[in-house]
């Protein structure tokens, strides 16, 4: 069958890496893609949430899988737009429709599902622009640290821990008054601040049955030993040593379950992806956020962990055929490391030339932002500009690997982590 991945990013890169090795995989298109999706599928130009343009495509291309990658288009309703047209039928789309996806179009939203159906998470009220003095007096309750997260989509950076009580109110401010974070923050989220550590759980779903895939821990703050600014993602670790056996058997009785559940009992016909982001507090689960689709860059180092024929799981979650079905993980370890373009996770040049792609010869490197130059040459387009994937048989091993395709690769001010998978070798031990 002929399958189209949306989006341009790494998580993209790293859907069309894996489907092209599938035999149910006649001919793979990528919207818009990049320079790396360009290598093991064809790249078309057209928006993600361009709907009436991939229509036509799909159609004129006989596409019969739809693979949404970013969370734009399936808040925008892209499967809706599909299922609400005939001319449609036989194309399968993979991805939450528009009120599924409102469990990461919406803070408040998700929050108010958690407590709803007793998923753990911690405590939160919500505030918009009529209430910015309520919502500073009860900031004046708290004590620090203190969550704020914008409501809405932010590019992964509308959560501020704040460190005092006045940062906070500060931020809440800008967020509500100032549109730090435009429309996204047109309501902000105030949240308890829970302590532990932070991991991710993937779970693929049918809307009835489900196959959890292999966890992850990222690294979102841009400088090393966790400081600085969030970013989209530095870099990560997949399996996660803190996080196996009873911990995840948690996971799967007190999230998972009740998520899935919850859904079918509000209607919501939830084909694809559950991001649980969670915290792992004295061996106990927690629910930080939920997003509705894969995370990047821990798809990067889910994916070659992966055995299973991803084309074939992500059609019997399409199609609604996950019972029964069992995924085969890998018993590696995956690393990820993410280079970045200098100034991110502020402002960042683009079309800089990279070198030194061929030379990293024992890592997986997927591309994010980059494109291909008139010449052939590959040109840096985007903050997040590359992530080198390395897979052993312990962490130690993986992070050699990806540091050395790291260490091949150049292009002018560019920067990544040097010590991720640190802490969890720490933790290891």
């Amino acid at each position: 069958m002929n399958i189209l991945i949306l989006g341009s990013g790494g998580r993209e890169h790293a859907f069309a890496w894996k489907i092209s090795q599938s035999s149910l995989c006649d001919k793979l298109f990528v919207a818009p893609g990049n320079a790396g999706t360009s290598a093991v599928a064809e790249n078309v130009a057209i928006d993600a949430t361009d709907f009436p343009r991939l229509g036509d495509f799909v159609i004129e291309n006989n596409v019969k899988l739809v693979v949404v990658g970013p969370e734009a288009p399936l808040v925008a309703g892209v499967r809706d737009f599909f299922e609400g047209d005939e001319r449609y039928a036989d194309v399968s789309v993979l991805g939450p429709d528009k009120a599924g996806a409102e469990l990461e179009g919406s803070k408040d939203f998700a929050k108010a599902f958690m407590q709803e159906y007793g998923i753990p998470t911690g405590g939160y009220v919500t505030y918009d622009a009529t209430q910015v003095e309520e919502g500073l007096a009860y900031l004046d309750t708290l004590t620090a640290p203190i969550v704020l997260k914008a409501d809405g989509l932010a590019a992964g950076k509308g959560v501020i821990i704040s460190e005092t009580v006045e940062h906070a109110k500060e931020t809440f401010k800008e967020m509500l008054l100032d549109g730090k974070f435009g429309d996204a923050g047109a309501k902000v989220v105030i949240e308890e601040f829970l302590r532990g550590i932070e991991l991710s759980v993937f779970v693929l779903t049918d809307g009835k049955d489900y196959v959890i895939l292999p966890e992850a821990k990222d690294y979102k703050r841009i400088g090393e030993g966790d400081t600085g600014l969030n970013t989209g993602g530095m870099g990560a670790v997949s399996p996660v040593p803190f996080a196996q056996g009873d911990f995840l058997a948690k996971v799967e009785e007190r999230v998972v379950k009740p998520t899935v559940a919850g859904l079918k009992d509000r209607g919501i016909d939830f084909r694809g992806f559950l991001f649980i982001g969670l915290m792992n507090t004295d061996g106990d689960p927690f629910v930080i956020e939920y997003n509705v689709r894969m995370g990047d860059p821990e798809t990067q180092a889910v994916l070659p962990r992966v055995e299973s024929d991803l084309a074939d799981l992500f059609l019997k979650a399409a199609e609604g055929r996950l019972a029964g079905t069992e995924i085969k993980i890998s018993p590696k370890t995956a690393t990820t490391v993410v280079m970045v373009a200098d100034g991110y996770p502020g402002s960042y040049p683009k079309g800089d030339v990279i070198s030194g792609l061929d030379q990293a010869e024992n890592s997986i490197v997927f591309h994010a932002g980059t494109k291909t130059g008139e010449n052939g040459e590959v040109l840096t387009n985007g903050g997040r500009v590359l992530a080198v994937t390395g897979l052993a048989d312990g962490i130690p091993e993986a992070l050699e690997k990806s540091y050395a395709g790291v260490s091949a690769i150049d292009w002018k001010g560019v920067y990544s982590r040097k010590d991720i998978g640190q802490d969890v070798m720490a933790y290891k031990s």
